[in-house]
């Protein structure tokens, strides 16, 4: 059963924006220009680097403080898609009473057994999503597979942190048909990698539920520089149209 706020979220006729951030100066920056959803990552330690549970329970307790409205996520890292350490890093993030976890799809010889693995915590009610990655090729199955799991959401990323975006990386055919898959499993849906405001007006065509930033928002468009605010609220600006 879909909670409250998945359900606010597949309802939502306007693309919400995600900021990806790194410490509660940036939450703090990202909530005042504009961002629905807070997340929370380390982009000097991979694709998906997690950042210390302390840190993510601090923003967390802030954003929850701040505008209750608003909604976090998080990332566990970039975990071998092994069913234990997947476990073992779910389990701790679920600590800092984060909105969202995310989990990476990394390669695999096969993803049911760590499916398998994490629908535990969707029994227990954790909201989790699975990043799918623009450069990798994934079972015609696995979004059904992730949607019987108890996963809420899928999002696809961008694997490579080398500037190239996600437009870069797939055709509009693949993305169409990405798009269309999931919103047949009624699943949350989420588009990021290396994106930039030139990138909106497109990507809203898909009608995601949000769209995701940090390169895009920082200074230099580097990923691993600080966000800019006057950035952040062109893009949501776009978004509100």
């Amino acid at each position: 059963m879909l909670n409250n706020q998945v359900k606010t979220l597949l309802n939502l006729h306007k693309t919400q924006l995600l900021i990806s951030v790194t410490s509660l100066d940036e939450a703090q920056i990202a909530l005042e220009n504009g961002a629905d959803l807070i997340d929370l990552k380390d982009p000097h330690a991979g694709a998906l680097g997690a950042l210390p549970i302390n840190v993510v329970q601090s923003v967390v307790t802030y954003v929850k403080r701040t505008n209750a409205k608003k909604m976090t996520s998080a990332t566990v890292g970039d975990v071998p898609m092994q069913a234990d350490l997947l476990r073992d890093s779910v389990s701790k993030m679920l600590a800092s009473k984060v909105d969202y976890i995310k989990i990476g799809f990394f390669d695999a010889e096969g993803y049911q057994g760590c499916l398998n693995a994490l629908s535990h915590f969707a029994k227990l009610d954790a909201k989790l999503i699975a990043v799918l990655f623009a450069e990798k090729s994934y079972p015609s199955n696995l979004i059904e597979a992730i949607k019987q799991a108890g996963f809420v959401g899928v999002m696809l990323d961008t694997a490579e942190k080398n500037g190239r975006s996600l437009l870069t990386n797939v055709d509009e055919k693949m993305l169409l048909t990405f798009a269309q898959k999931v919103a047949d499993n009624a699943l949350i849906f989420g588009l990021a990698g290396s994106l930039k405001s030139q990138h909106v007006a497109q990507l809203l065509k898909l009608n995601p539920t949000y769209l995701g930033f940090r390169g895009g928002v920082c200074e230099s468009d580097l990923r691993t520089s600080f966000i800019r605010p006057e950035k952040i609220w062109q893009i949501k600006q776009m978004l509100m149209q």
